[in-house]
């Protein structure tokens, strides 16, 4: 009878599982029996510097699509501190007060509070066969290691912006006619106008238009200062969804962003300056429908069953993001000669990262303006 034990020899590649638990001799357990087996860490044949380009091309391209992350204050998470990390800010003065003579005045308290965040895992990753990456045209690890790039980017952002909306530092664009003239001033989205009718025939009168124009612009840049909200550069900054920019670049007042880029640093998605403020285009800014329960309100939607939209307004420090040492983003390879299988037959690519989306450290320096946009009747909320 013909012995078909040298089969075994191309079996033993796809038999070591990494185990939790130590099998007595060896943290790795043959997935068929559950023997402990000696498993060879130089199987893995994607080279040192190969890894790096890899790690490279994720971050790069995570950087270039993320713009909320870029005003949050860092904070650090040393390795074997936990999952939670503490914010602390101390307390305000009050202005002095005239002394009399020979009196000894009445001292302020000087205190701290503290804010905490924990920290939470994300990832995900995708497989490539054996014959995909031998036979396509492109570079298929190459195009995956750019995609999950743009992936890291969205989870975080959407991470971040949700995060923020938890704020009650809100405005409300005003319902403005065509010519400009307040009609009124929102205090819901639900009372938002976006260019409607209310009633019909000769009697019918517009909803007016809640735009983020540049009156509302100089408001909310008013109000920032009144709060005495420090600035970054010397400027306050925006994040806003494309649509709503659409309306505000149709201004005269509108300065594009090259006209200013010599004066000082530009950042990511920067497209120009209005009022002291500077302006990032993000397509992940806020579109807001029926699905958000945030602030106490059940639904974001307009007068007219449209969309609505947040733009931030940010501060120095106005928001934290933890930065957790050894658990930032990474990018993780398995080459098939690794994790393949008996046959060798696929790669993975993936990421993860962990991250406390963002913590709100001081409410006045996070402003939300909710506007309309000439698009809130055709985009859709982007949960």
């Amino acid at each position: 009878m013909t012995n078909f034990n040298w089969i075994q020899l191309f079996a033993d590649a796809g038999t070591v599982v990494n185990t939790l638990v130590n099998n007595g001799t060896s943290n790795y357990t043959n997935a068929y029996t559950g023997a402990a087996v000696t498993a060879d860490p130089s199987t893995n044949t994607l080279a040192p510097e190969l890894k790096t380009f890899y790690d490279t091309e994720l971050l790069e391209n995570a950087r270039t699509e993320m713009f909320y992350a870029q005003f949050g204050r860092k904070q650090r998470l040393p390795k074997n501190g936990g999952t939670t990390i503490e914010w602390r800010k101390f307390n305000t003065f009050d202005r002095a007060s005239e002394l009399k003579e020979g009196v000894i005045p009445t001292g302020q308290q000087f205190g701290a509070s503290s804010l905490t965040a924990s920290i939470s895992q994300y990832g995900t990753y995708t497989s490539i066969t054996d014959k995909l990456e031998m036979r396509a045209y492109d570079n298929v690890i190459l195009a995956a290691t750019e995609e999950m790039g743009a992936s890291a980017a969205a989870t975080q952002e959407t991470l971040i912006r949700d995060a923020l909306l938890v704020g009650t530092n809100v405005m409300y664009c005003d319902n403005v006619d065509t010519d400009g003239n307040v009609l009124s001033t929102p205090t819901t989205p639900a009372a938002m106008g976006a260019g409607g009718k209310t009633g019909s025939g000769d009697s019918a009168t517009s909803d007016g238009w809640a735009l983020l124009t540049p009156t509302m612009v100089n408001k909310a840049v008013t109000k920032l200062k009144k709060d005495r909200v420090p600035r970054i550069n010397g400027k306050y900054y925006a994040v806003i969804h494309p649509s709503v920019a659409y309306d505000l670049r149709q201004s005269k007042e509108w300065i594009e962003v090259h006209k200013y880029a010599a004066t000082g640093e530009i950042f990511n998605g920067e497209i120009g300056e209005l009022h002291g403020c500077r302006f990032i285009e993000d397509t992940f800014a806020p579109i807001l429908g029926g699905s958000y329960t945030y602030s106490g309100s059940t639904t974001y939607k307009n007068k007219s069953n449209g969309v609505t939209y947040a733009t931030y307004f940010f501060g120095k420090d106005g928001f934290g993001i933890v930065d957790p040492e050894g658990g930032g983003l990474e990018m993780i390879i398995h080459d098939k000669d690794e994790i393949g299988g008996p046959l060798n037959q696929f790669s993975t690519i993936g990421y993860k990262f962990e991250t406390n989306g963002a913590t709100i450290l001081y409410p006045e320096r996070v402003l939300r303006v909710m506007s309309v946009s000439s698009y809130s009747a055709t985009d859709e909320e982007n949960k």
